[in-house]
């Protein structure tokens, strides 16, 4: 009565026509596990594509494993394998069992599926998504009406979920989805913080890959709860007013035998020349990118994240190592693109075509790419020739300023050029400012022990370092944690320090950093203008001597400027003078060296009234005690 192979196909030649020519942009609606009626039999539908596989079957909880009781029909020259299986239900266990034509018997995960069994365990769960009531629908409308956030804040607080914070009383276990979303979610509100964005939470099989090495690429981990408490903690991001993006991996996969490496006894998703298949950094494989079906389920996966769960971006990690087909490569171990060239013309046509589909079909959504070279147009629309990015990581500026705060202060003078370089090219693309998770493993050590120095020294300069970090054009990126003033690099595999609020200064660092942001948000000038000339003016760069930058901000129409000072020696700076474009009484409006903040209160009581003397091009100008170490952001009253 039950035999499946009494129902017909359900996939149609149309589909399959879409999935061939690479068209089919919700192939996990077609591919993988659904659950469906047909003729008044309750079963699941499951779709996979193993184009050279010469039998495959799908097995699970529902037939003891066995994979001569579910063998699947091949439909035509598609390369697509399907069968409506009876009695499958929600919750039930499943792999793929091929059967190679050399006789090899592989047991894969389902690529499209849709929730995992808890790592180091790989079956694929029968889950059905729909059914939660999302009630973001005010956020969802607002994000569609207001574009992609150039012109407004957006101040990103960087997570791996698996160690913001654990739960000693219990084994120091996960905190929940749900757990996250009652603590996390009001913490980062509370901060000031506009966007969460998670370390990879697709589901991947090794802790240590911290998410990068991702394996079920349309599930989130199941190591912290199922799909629909998932979309729970974005839903509770929503309705707190916080953005949610996403880490994408697009670039890369790994090797595991129950994945996609050889899906099907052959390099499927994956290049067949180690030349172009394997990355020699991470001895992963590389997505075939001109292949239709590939592109299907990429691209597939992109907008399913952003429609499903209702992220609001994808930042897509590292592209530099998608756009170069040399990249950490030698002579004789890559393959140049037929024009004899090094740039990977399949990737590029791909992340055009990923970010004209997210931008076009989910308005207000972001795409940001992780590039580390000169690669120009990253963040340029794709219709006047860029890669179509919205924003593009400033890892030059990182990399520059991390190397200044390291330098002993009586030697910063011979490295002046490390604060002002990034004005040369800080508007030819949509720049985030990142200090990531990268900075602070692998023996980097954590911000504040990067900076020579002792501790008053330390603490100084890293908040003087952020202030600049809030007021350089660019949205901004923290890693989590950094609030704290961590005296030790990131693990991934314990809780972040908070007992370290206990200790005054580090609390004090917190509230500056929470300080900082609320400036940031109120004040247009800090995030109107950031990608066009007309936000920024250098007031002095050439103050090498002292280690001294003075910079105005403004806001559309050169409004409502802030002023600036950053000092960056442990010498205060009394009676320095800097002009500024308006004349009146310029009130502080944050002094990094403020003992709300463990400082030593030097500043200017609350404020100085301009002198009609020029300076630095303008007309008037202020006579300013700047705190050693420290930073000013100043505004006419």
């Amino acid at each position: 009565m039950n035999d499946p192979h009494r129902f017909g196909p359900v996939l149609t030649d149309f589909d399959l026509h879409l999935f061939g020519e690479g068209t089919q942009l919700r192939a996990q609606d077609k591919l993988g596990a659904h659950a469906m009626t047909i003729d008044g039999t309750a079963g699941v539908h499951f779709a996979t594509w193993a184009p050279n596989a010469d039998r495959v079957s799908v097995i699970g909880d529902f037939n003891g494993w066995d994979g001569r009781v579910h063998v699947m029909r091949p439909l035509a020259s598609s390369g697509v394998w399907e069968l409506f299986v009876p009695d499958a239900r929600d919750g039930e266990k499943y792999k793929f069992e091929i059967r190679t034509k050399r006789g090899e018997i592989l047991k894969k995960s389902d690529p499209y599926g849709v929730a995992f069994e808890v790592p180091p365990l790989s079956a694929s769960i029968i889950c059905d998504l729909a059914g939660y009531e999302w009630r973001d629908r005010e956020w969802m409308a607002w994000r569609a009406s207001r574009g992609a956030w150039l012109d407004r804040p957006m101040a990103v607080y960087e997570v791996h979920l698996g160690s913001w914070a654990r739960v000693p009383e219990e084994g120091n276990r996960f905190l929940t989805y749900r757990e996250l979303a009652h603590r996390l979610v009001p913490y980062v509100k509370d901060l000031g913080f506009t966007h969460v964005e998670l370390l990879p939470v697709m589901e991947h099989p090794f802790s240590g890959s911290w998410g990068y090495q991702v394996l079920g690429f349309f599930a989130p981990t199941s190591r912290f709860g199922a799909p629909h408490d998932f979309k729970f903690f974005v839903d509770a991001c929503h309705q707190a007013g916080l953005g949610v993006i996403l880490d994408w991996v697009p670039g890369h996969f790994p090797k595991d035998e129950h994945g996609l490496a050889r899906f099907d006894g052959t390099e499927l998703y994956e290049h067949a020349d180690p030349r172009q298949g394997e990355h020699p950094d991470w001895g992963t494989l590389v997505f075939n990118y001109g292949r239709h079906e590939v592109r299907n389920f990429l691209l597939s996966n992109a907008l399913f994240w952003l429609s499903e769960y209702h992220v609001d971006g994808l930042r897509v990690d590292a592209v530099a190592s998608m756009l170069y087909l040399d990249y950490s490569r030698k002579d004789g171990e890559w393959i140049p693109n037929r024009f004899g060239g090094r740039e990977n013309l399949e990737a590029i046509a791909f992340l055009q075509q990923l970010n004209s589909l997210t931008h076009g079909e989910h308005p207000g959504t972001i795409t940001a790419a992780e590039e580390s070279t000169a690669w120009p147009g990253v963040s340029r629309p794709v219709h006047l020739g860029g890669l179509g990015f919205t924003y593009k990581w400033n890892m030059g500026w990182m990399h520059d300023i991390l190397q200044y705060v390291h330098e002993d202060p009586v030697h910063r003078r011979w490295h002046h050029q490390l604060v002002t370089f990034s004005a040369l090219y800080m508007h030819t693309e949509n720049f985030i400012l990142p200090f990531s998770h990268d900075e602070i493993v692998h023996g980097k050590g954590s911000l504040l022990d990067k900076i020579p120095g002792d501790v008053w020294q330390k603490y100084a300069t890293l908040r003087t370092l952020f202030g600049y970090m809030y007021g350089h054009p660019g949205k901004k990126l923290l890693f989590m944690g950094s609030e704290l003033g961590p005296w030790r690099e990131w693990d991934h595999d314990r809780s972040l320090d908070w007992h370290l609020l206990d200790d005054p200064a580090h609390a004090a660092l917190r509230r500056y950093l929470q300080d900082l942001n609320r400036l940031y948000q109120n004040e247009p000038a800090l995030h109107q203008v950031d990608f066009e000339g007309a936000g920024f003016q250098w007031i002095d760069c050439n103050d090498s001597e002292n280690s001294v930058v003075s910079i105005a901000r403004f806001a559309r129409d050169r409004r409502d400027a802030v002023v600036m000072v950053f000092n960056f020696t442990p010498v205060a700076r009394a009676e320095y003078r800097i002009g500024v474009p308006e004349t009146g009484f310029y009130a502080e409006l944050l002094n990094s060296d403020s003992a709300d903040y463990g400082g030593g209160n030097v500043g200017n009581l609350g404020g100085v009234d301009t002198a009609p003397i020029a300076a630095h091009g303008f007309e008037q100008s202020l006579r300013l005690t700047v705190p050693p170490l420290g930073c000013l952001f100043l505004k006419r009253r």
